[in-house]
């Protein structure tokens, strides 16, 4: 049972809880006035490493939300985190992504390469080719650390599910015979980098995401609470099937912000549906 009186952060996903695609899941410029009126703070916590911090800045303020990008953390990020744990700066980097994995780890001071790498990070590309198969192949099989940024096989769209970075992970670990590295959700270490930021214990952090194998299961590893919402890729017959349970099971996050109200009114209340 957790103490929800105690609740100083959401780490919100974006994908399937702020939005869907280019469409806002609820009112977001209201959703976020009611979070600062729980005297709640705020860190999002995404897999996606297509895109930097700036742009989901952007993305924010064309739904109506000015939000500092100090606060967003995508596995670019964590990617950048474990290249960092074992390599100096200037080390050769392979990578098969988009401009914010590219950025992230250039800005870190690593070098993008396409022979002698150190490491082969791969993570969602919406322009992959056989070559880029190819070239990650090889530098793995010579020794490469071979990291993946998250391991979604699918992320949802308004057109429904499509292939994810997942789905790139498990065609290079079928080629090179090596599991990768994998630093995003469910790993702890996206939820410990923003908790890190914000100075919050994770007993004082409820983790919401819509997807149980990473949001909820990477919570529950950095010791937080966690509220799965049902407005992404997961069914209610789906979350209350699955052996990964959350402590709030809610339709959305308008949902759970009621919910959190209403605890702080009357604690006690379980019933989060």
């Amino acid at each position: 049972m957790h103490d929800w009186q105690h609740l100083r952060v959401l780490l919100l996903d974006m994908d399937g809880v702020l939005w869907r695609g280019e469409q806002p899941l609820g009112d977001l410029p209201r959703l976020f006035q009611r979070i600062a009126s729980l005297n709640l703070r705020v860190a999002l916590v995404t897999n996606n490493a297509t895109r930097t911090p700036a742009q989901y800045v952007a993305k924010l303020q064309r739904f109506g939300v000015t939000f500092p990008a100090t606060h967003i953390f995508g596995s670019a990020q964590a990617a950048v985190a474990a290249l960092q744990q074992r390599f100096p700066q200037g080390a050769g980097v392979y990578l098969i992504g988009e401009e914010g994995l590219a950025r992230a780890v250039q800005e870190a001071g690593f070098r993008l390469t396409e022979g002698n790498a150190q490491a082969v990070v791969v993570a969602l590309d919406r322009h992959l080719t056989y070559e880029k198969l190819r070239r990650a192949t090889v530098l793995i099989r010579q020794g490469a650390l071979f990291i993946g940024t998250n391991p979604d096989r699918t992320y949802p769209t308004p057109e429904g599910l499509v292939p994810g970075a997942g789905a790139i992970l498990a065609a290079v670990e079928a080629a090179t015979d090596t599991a990768p590295w994998v630093v995003g959700k469910p790993a702890p270490l996206l939820f410990q980098l923003a908790m890190g930021r914000l100075d919050v214990r994770p007993e004082e952090t409820l983790v919401v995401g819509d997807r149980l194998e990473t949001d909820i299961l990477g919570g529950q590893q950095a010791g937080c609470a966690t509220a799965l919402v049902l407005s992404g890729v997961t069914s209610e017959a789906q979350a209350k099937a699955a052996e990964v349970q959350p402590d709030l099971i809610v339709p959305d996050l308008e949902h759970l912000l009621s919910w959190l109200e209403t605890q702080r009114r009357h604690p006690g209340q379980h019933i989060a549906q």
